[in-house]
């Protein structure tokens, strides 16, 4: 296509960014505005207006001429299908313009447009005479307006419009063509003539970063019922306005329901089960070469529109996607009320897939339908003017958008070019093929829990994980409801995958500590076999997550499936797999490989699983399911061939004694507020925020997993602490210099799997996907910021390293010493760095090699020296055989390696050499040895071209090549991070802090902690506002101390502060770190449970008190002498009587049954009564002054400090005072309070006093009975103080 007037600014057509500026296809409604033109014009090119007089355009197709690229080029609008029109528009007088018609609106004709065009008068230059007239579109032209035909506009016109530039859709009537014809090459070439936008944008053309266009949105055709219609692209010539040439538009359509692939009959064949419904259409996208769709379903796609569209589309759909709602059928045409109906496939009528239709619209991607609707809500496009929804947006917004979609809960399709117009015209040569429309193929799904980058990869250094769950249960007469899970969790923005399988409990309570945990934002499970409380765990210790259901066996396969599809996976990639586990650094092969199926090619992880049977069944078969879900989105070889396999921790029902480390579980993560704060569930005010100073999203990542698992051996616990400590003092500052510079990295875990999962083709980095140059820089730059970080985190690596002649601990010595913890990458960083030069590639996105550093690319090289320097020898052959040293190679045009030579040696030039041209005194011949050097040099030239094209991926698959080392080397930065991470958090505590004493647990000895002035790692007096945080001292167990505290107080007195604070300074001992405490000394604690605050799960059915007996209920069931108990006014929820009841029940069990140290705060005043005695409870009250206030009313004063002894009342007046209750209401129950307190007080006094005096006369009686010589008694004066105790219990036993 010649260029435009104003060779198009290099500007996309598009309104602007995340609008949608596409073309529709149909008639469009006549009557709009009226046309010069007798016969309909479906499409209007706005033309060179220099001539404005000539032939009317040519209607035969021409080819453009290249030599005509430097000319400008009409620009081409969109606009509606006008019918015949009026007669022209008379013109306009001619009269002299001038400064007064400046900023008014003009109406211009052109004459081989025949159509008028509006803007606006922007300027008038006296010398010339010429206004300048700015176009609705923004196109400038400066005009002699007295010689033009022009109409003044006095009404503004609100909208302004703008015109698509290069091309138009027209409404095709020409007939098909005929058989056996093959058209050119161009016709198959969608927009074969756009503009590089880029190199536009270089040249200082954009008017706005965003390279958009507006686009005039036009009405869609009401004269006919058919809405998809074939379309033609006109191609014009600036020139005279001929047009240049012309060409079917026919685009094929697909409909995609979820991940189901439509058949030619309409049928949907099943692939994967999707959340909901999906629309695909596949459309035309970039310049030349480059064809998207895109598609999208969520839960949402039901959802109504936009008000101002509703009606607009209302009509349509209901006549022309009837079937998705009134007959709505699956695959195998079952509807809704049917048992088998599967809602993931959709029956689509074969008439609809017959006329579906795409657009031909450039550099973007395009929503039809239902998407389109998703598209207007969810990203704020625009729709095109019509009765099809119709948007898109541009491929240098993808990423943002499709982040966007999938964050909401979206699954995004992405249907790419596949085949270039080159590759076209040769198929249809080769296999006879009609089509006119290069081929396109889904190759990638978009997800949560499959996005590898974005917006929130940058701000959000969180794993988003998918976790597979299966289960089995096992009921028996000693173990009720015991589950069996299988577990596999996914992060594929790190290429990590963790599995495991652990017995739990009937109420699931270590699949929910895991899922609190991991928060997944992906749910794989099978359809229809997960038991109820499992369902409700899953739905209840998550947020919002995509939840997958898979067909058993089919798609959620079993172990037998999983291990042979896994082991046929890695028997593929042979020697290229790359994975490894935590524990083992290479695969396990040999020459046996073949034996066991060749499992043994397996990671270690994998291997152990198999080899565990049973025991590992389950969690195959939920590696088989996530590796399913993944090959539907093009992951799963991509993925294995990195991944890092981890085992899951222990978390099950096994020995605690032999876990690394302490189990927190779902409750105690939310009443502790570790990592999610109540108020909004963010992460500010957590303990985890607490002690976030970490400079990299890999290091955050690795805090959070340790936070969440507390160490439990004592000597992980030790080593930890002793390399916090050697971080501080003198170490310190190269410490915070080392995460300065730690601080400049990006998230080199997740750019290092983008970069192993790029170096084999796959998804969107297939070879045959059709990509921009650009997709290769980007991807260059990643592999430099890789690089780049590496050599950063080395270099820091080293700087840090002089204090190991300062350290002793053990631990720093492993991750600073090289060749240990840090792998020895130097070498390999070398390689790289000799290679090519990393700033002019990053900057150029191109990379040239030196010498050494590729050697395909160097053998290139050497054919083509060895090809020009036989081309020199024979320069001197010729110039000795010829006896002329002046003869010499000449360049002409695209003749190289000339032979120029005077022309009085022509007598003497052998008769085979070619006569190529001559000048004046001069000859040039080929001889035929030139002639084959240069067909050689040509090909040599071309091989070293492809290699050079090549090298990126040659260099990042040797760089994969030491993937375990890149692996390991991340991993030790990350430690090294949190470790100082952690040496800095005490500076943030307020007040004094130390290092925990952890002392070892001896079966003989009660199991202690104990604590001075300990304070709060998370409060401190700024966020308290007046005074500041009271410290307090704990004791629980050890010699002589009672291992269980029973605590009461005022409301609001800082019970539940006290119970917090004491089990996160436990976590921060058991972690490693310095806790807020002038001491601080413990056993270590295997479980911390905490039961705290009134909530419900309505949802799932629990009422605030059984959500609070459901929690009590698993620490009764798993709690050992070693765990923490912190239990917050249980039995709250229910009557005075039972609550008390189940609280003193409770507590006995824990004291006298489980003996482990634990809190019990409550305000059931009789439980201090009766543990008033017990050695193994002791009695404390948060402390307080009362006094009298206004109107008599009894004010407290908190002091917040933990005192011996039992609180008389809860004064629960005074909370109602503070929070304004009237005077009035205050006043009554405050008088109630004391008459219940009299009532009961009364009663309670008269049962002690009977009690005392009770005891009293069994006392004296056992006196008596001990002096008393029974021979005597009648005669003894006992017998009256006998008599005087009978009287005294007989009165005692009347009250």
């Amino acid at each position: 296509m010649a260029p435009s007037k104003k060779a198009t600014n290099g500007r996309s057509p598009l309104v602007n960014q995340q609008r949608q500026i596409t073309a529709f296809f149909g008639k469009t409604p006549s009557g709009s505005s009226p046309a010069p033109s007798e016969s309909p014009s479906p499409s209007l090119s706005k033309l060179n207006p220099n001539p404005r007089v000539g032939p009317p355009p040519s209607q035969s197709p021409i080819t453009p001429s290249p030599l005509n690229s430097n000319r400008k080029k009409p620009l081409l609008l969109i606009t509606p299908n006008f019918g015949a029109s009026s007669a022209e528009k008379p013109a306009s007088e001619k009269k002299s313009y001038g400064a007064e018609v400046i900023d008014r609106r003009v109406r211009v004709y052109w004459p081989l447009d025949k159509s008028w065009y509006e803007g606006v008068v922007k300027s008038f230059d006296e010398a010339s005479g010429k206004h300048l007239v700015q176009y609705d579109d923004a196109e400038e032209e400066s005009l002699n307006l007295s010689g033009e035909k022009v109409e003044w506009i006095e009404e503004p016109v609100k909208k302004k419009l703008r015109r698509l530039r290069r091309f138009s859709v027209v409404e095709d009537d020409d007939e098909e063509e005929e058989e056996g014809d093959e058209p050119d090459l161009k016709e198959l070439e969608d927009d074969s003539d756009d503009e590089d936008w880029e190199e536009k944008a270089g040249n200082g053309i954009l008017e706005d970063e965003d390279c958009l266009e507006d686009l005039e949105l036009e009405e869609e055709g009401s004269g006919g019922a058919e809405v998809r219609k074939n379309t033609s692209l006109r191609k014009r010539k600036g020139g005279e306005g001929e047009v240049v040439s012309s060409k079917k538009g026919k685009i094929a359509g697909e409909l995609k329901s979820s991940f189901s692939k439509v058949s030619p009959s309409g049928k949907a064949e099943n692939l994967i089960e999707p959340i909901s419904r999906t629309s695909t259409y596949s459309v035309k996208a970039s310049d030349t070469t480059k064809e998207h769709s895109f598609s999208l379903t969520a839960s949402l796609l039901d959802s109504p529109s936009m008000v101002d569209t509703a009606e607009r589309f209302a009509k349509r759909e209901a006549e022309k996607l009837h079937f998705l709602e009134l007959d709505r059928r699956d695959a195998n045409r079952r509807r809704p009320g049917d048992e088998k109906y599967d809602h993931r496939t959709l029956y689509l009528p074969p008439n609809f897939v017959k006329n579906l239709t795409g657009g031909q619209m450039g550099k973007f991607y395009e929503l039809f339908e239902m998407d389109a609707h998703v598209g207007a809500k969810e990203l704020g496009l625009q729709y095109m003017k019509g009765d099809q929804p119709h948007c898109g947006f541009p491929e240098k917004n993808f990423t943002i958008n499709v982040e966007k979609l999938a964050r909401k809960g979206y699954r995004v399709l992405v249907v790419e070019q596949t085949e270039t117009p080159e590759q076209l015209g040769i198929r249809r040569k080769e296999s006879g093929s009609k089509d006119k429309v290069v081929k396109r193929e889904i190759c990638a799904v978009m997800t949560k829990g499959t996005l590898t980058e974005g917006e929130s990869f940058t701000t959000n250094p969180d794993a988003s994980y998918i976790i597979a769950v299966t289960e089995s249960c096992q009921i028996s007469a000693s173990e009720q409801g015991i589950h069996i899970f299988g577990i596999c969790a996914v992060d594929v923005a790190t290429s990590k995958i963790i599995l495991g399988q652990f017995r739990d409990d009937a109420d699931c309570s270590s699949l929910c500590c895991l899922l609190s945990e991991l928060r997944p934002v992906e749910i794989i499970k099978p359809a229809k076999l997960l038991c109820t409380e499992t369902e409700k765990a899953l739905f209840r210790h998550t947020r919002n997550p995509l939840v997958n259901e898979l067909v058993p066996f089919s798609e959620f396969w079993d172990a037998d499936k999983a291990i042979s599809e896994v082991t046929s996976i890695y028997q593929r990639l042979g020697g290229h797999s790359y994975s490894s586990s935590e524990n083992k650094s290479t695969l396990q092969q040999s020459d046996s490989s073949r034996e066991n199926d060749g499992r043994n090619c397996l990671p270690e992880v994998l291997s152990n699983l198999i080899s565990e049977g049973e025991n590992g069944s389950q969690a195959l078969s939920a590696l088989g399911a996530t590796l399913f879900y993944l090959r539907q989105a093009f992951l799963d070889e991509s993925l294995l061939r990195f991944a890092k396999f981890d085992l899951l921790p222990c978390s099950g029902l096994g020995e605690i004694a032999q876990k690394p480390y302490m189990v927190l579980d779902a409750a105690a993560m939310e009443n502790l507020e570790i990592f999610e704060n109540s108020r909004n569930g963010e992460s500010s005010g957590t303990l985890y925020a607490q002690l976030n100073h970490c400079a990299t999203a890999f290091g955050k990542r690795l805090l959070r997993t340790w936070l969440a698992r507390p160490l439990y051996r004592l000597k992980s616990i030790k080593e930890r602490q002793d390399a916090i400590a050697e971080l501080r003092g003198d170490n310190q500052p190269y410490a915070l210099s080392f995460r300065k510079e730690l601080s400049k990295l990006p998230d080199m875990e997740r750019l290092l799997a983008r970069i192993f999962a790029g170096s084999e083709a796959s998804g969107r980095n297939a070879n045959k996907v059709v990509l921009y140059e650009d997709a290769s820089k980007k991807k260059l730059q990643e592999f430099i910021s890789v690089l780049r970080g590496c050599e950063m985190m080395t270099n820091s690596c080293s700087a840090l390293g002089v204090i190991l002649e300062n350290v002793e601990s053990t631990l720093l010595r492993h991750l600073l010493i090289p060749g240990s913890g840090i792998p020895d990458v130097n070498p390999i960083l070398r390689h790289f760095k000799d290679a090519f030069d990393w700033e002019e590639a990053y900057q150029s996105g191109r990379i040239v090699p030196r010498e050494g550093a590729d050697l395909d690319y160097d053998a290139a090289c050497q054919v083509v020296k060895d090809i020009e320097s036989s081309l020199k020898k024979h320069l001197k052959e010729q110039q000795k055989l010829l006896g002329d040293t002046s003869i010499c190679y000449v360049t002409i045009g695209k003749d190289a390696y000339l032979l120029e030579m005077p022309e009085s040696l022509t007598q003497a030039i052998p008769k085979e050499f070619e006569l190529r041209s001559s000048k004046k005194g001069f000859v040039r011949y080929w001889s035929p040895v030139i002639k084959d050097l240069i067909g050689e040099l040509s090909r040599a030239e071309s091989e070293k071209e492809s290699k050079l094209k090549s090298i990126l991926q040659r260099l990042i698959e040797r760089f994969c090549e030491n993937h375990i080392k890149w692996r390991q080397f991340i991993s030790t930065v990350a430690e090294l991070d949190v470790l100082i991470s952690l040496s800095i958090a005490s500076d943030y505590y307020e007040g004094r802090s130390c290092r925990p004493v952890i002392a070892s647990s001896n079966p003989d000895e009660v199991p202690f902690l104990m604590a001075k002035n300990l304070g709060h790692p998370v409060l401190r007096s700024d966020s308290l506002g007046e005074g500041t945080f009271v410290t307090n001292d704990v004791t629980l167990g050890g010699s002589g101390n009672s291992s269980f505290i029973l605590l009461t107080g005022p409301n609001m007195g800082g019970k539940s502060t006290l119970l917090r604070q004491v089990c996160m300074a436990v976590i921060l001992a058991q972690m490693g770190a310095d806790v807020p405490a002038e001491s601080f000394a413990l056993n270590p604690f295997d479980r911390i449970f905490v039961r705290m605050g009134a909530k419900d799960q309505i949802m799932a059915g629990q009422s605030t008190f059984l959500t609070e007996l459901l929690e009590t209920a698993a620490m009764l069931t798993s709690a050992t002498r070693s765990s923490l108990v912190a239990l917050d006014e249980l039995g709250r929820g229910t009557s005075t009587s039972d609550g008390q009841a189940i609280a003193a029940a409770v507590l006995e069990h824990f004291v006298h049954t489980v003996q482990c140290r634990g809190m019990f705060s409550t305000h059931y005043h009789r439980l201090a009564v009766d543990y008033k005695s017990d050695p193994k409870v002791s009695l404390r009250h948060m402390a307080c002054q009362v006094g009298k206030g206004a109107g008599d009313l009894e004010e407290v004063i908190f002091l917040y400090k933990l005192t011996p002894g039992a609180c008389p009342k809860s004064y629960g007046v005074n909370v109602a005072r503070l929070a304004g209750l009237p005077d009035t209401v205050l006043r009554k129950a405050a008088a109630m309070s004391q008459e219940f307190e009299g009532t009961y007080g009364n009663k309670l006094g008269a049962t002690h006093m009977w009690e005392d005096k009770a005891s009293l006369i069994i006392e004296n009686l056992i006196k008596i009975t001990a002096t008393t010589d029974y021979h005597t008694l009648a005669e003894s004066k006992n017998i009256n103080l006998l008599t005087s105790l009978q009287s005294r219990a007989s009165l005692l036993l009347q009250q």
